[in-house]
């Protein structure tokens, strides 16, 4: 297994769907890796040369923030929505979801899963 950036990428998959394994790395941030270190995406990432990983894993240095510290701005980042109190600190906060989707009967993932709350009886009319 070639290991890059502190993962190690699966040996039998091609090197451009490999590096998606690399946490703030997409299809199309691979590719543009692949194409500027000059490698082909279509080769499995076993067959790659120490080179071409020492390549790869410059670039990523260089130019792009993963794994760790991607975690830690992206955590930071939430952390000052709340600390400042604003509508997505608040939305954060309550673990509710932060960009406009409706909750009244979806939202599931974001609110966990269903807490039944003891119903209100109908409010009989009195004669």
């Amino acid at each position: 297994m070639p290991r890059i950036v502190g993962i190690d990428v699966p040996n039998n998959k091609p090197v451009c769907i490999a590096l998606t394994y690399v946490h703030g790395i997409g299809h199309y941030t691979a590719g543009r890796i692949l194409k500027e270190a000059g490698i082909e995406s279509m080769v499995k990432a076993v067959n790659l040369t120490e080179d071409e990983v020492s390549r790869i894993t410059q670039i990523i240095d260089r130019d792009y923030m993963v794994e760790g510290q991607l975690r830690r701005q992206v955590s930071q980042n939430i952390a000052r929505l709340r600390d400042i109190a604003c509508y997505r600190g608040i939305r954060h906060r309550k673990g509710l979801p932060v960009r406009g989707q409706q909750t009244q009967s979806n939202a599931r993932t974001r609110k966990g899963k269903k807490k039944t709350v003891a119903g209100k009886k109908g409010v009989k009319e009195m004669r």
